[in-house]
């Protein structure tokens, strides 16, 4: 069978099979100084933003931070909320990684927050997650 027919089947991988979990947060009253360093010790590119009831509110990510650091925002006590994403893109843990993935790619995104039911963020699935997962199939096809 040829490979293009073989791709139109539909692989079962869900978000929560790929997702990096558990996901970095910090509190919104957080300061913005606080994201690098938390970034940097988790090895992670963004820090998911919840309010007091751990309900997800915005995303911080790499892009941001050089951002704040580029307006000099940094040392200045500004709250994260400042440059945080707040119109937000999620997924929940059942979604098809496939619709992920193009999202990501529609709306330019690296990271996309994974959430419960209740809107509490479980995971992230980032373009990390994504490349490993295509380096791992992309290694079947070479090895068979």
């Amino acid at each position: 069978m040829p490979i293009f027919k073989r791709a139109m089947r539909t692989v079962p991988i869900k978000t929560k099979d790929l997702m990096s979990a558990p996901s970095v947060t910090l509190s919104s009253d957080a300061k913005i100084d606080e994201v690098p360093s938390l970034m940097w010790e988790n090895s992670v590119g963004s820090v998911l933003i919840v309010d007091q009831r751990g309900k997800l509110v915005g995303i911080v990510t790499e892009r941001d931070v050089i951002y704040a650091a580029s307006h000099g925002l940094l040392g200045r006590e500004n709250p994260v909320s400042s440059i945080m994403s707040k119109d937000l893109l999620t997924a929940s843990p059942e979604d098809d990684i496939a619709s992920v993935i193009e999202k990501m790619r529609d709306h330019n995104v690296r990271h996309i927050p994974v959430v419960d039911a209740e809107g509490r963020p479980v995971g992230v699935v980032s373009a990390r997650d994504v490349l490993d997962y295509a380096v791992a199939l992309i290694s079947l096809f070479i090895r068979s």
